[in-house]
């Protein structure tokens, strides 16, 4: 015991804050332009998707409701929807394996 020194050790929370502000210094931040740019990207992608789900939306409920009145069209154009998808999805999944 005489003549050691005991082994400090070191605090977990400090040295993950040393290593964060570490790894920030090596970070390639974006100039204004491109950080402008890429918002633009994002915000004209989220906005086409929106359109996109909120028109699905429309066509599946007034679908729903033709189904639920009882027009035997949409009743089997349902039912062939259904079977396209399903044969659709078995087909994708085989090719990926």
């Amino acid at each position: 015991m005489y003549g050691r020194r005991a082994v400090k050790k070191e605090n977990a929370l400090v040295r993950y804050f040393r290593e964060t502000r570490v790894e920030l210094k090596r970070v390639r931040w974006p100039t204004r332009e491109e950080a402008l740019r890429l918002t633009r990207i994002v915000l004209a992608a989220t906005l086409s998707m929106t359109l996109f789900l909120w028109v699905m939306d429309v066509l599946f409920s007034w679908w729903l409701a033709k189904i639920l009145e009882g027009n035997p069209w949409l009743i089997g154009l349902a039912f062939l929807v259904l079977a396209l998808a399903v044969g659709a999805g078995i087909l994708l999944s085989r090719r990926q394996e």
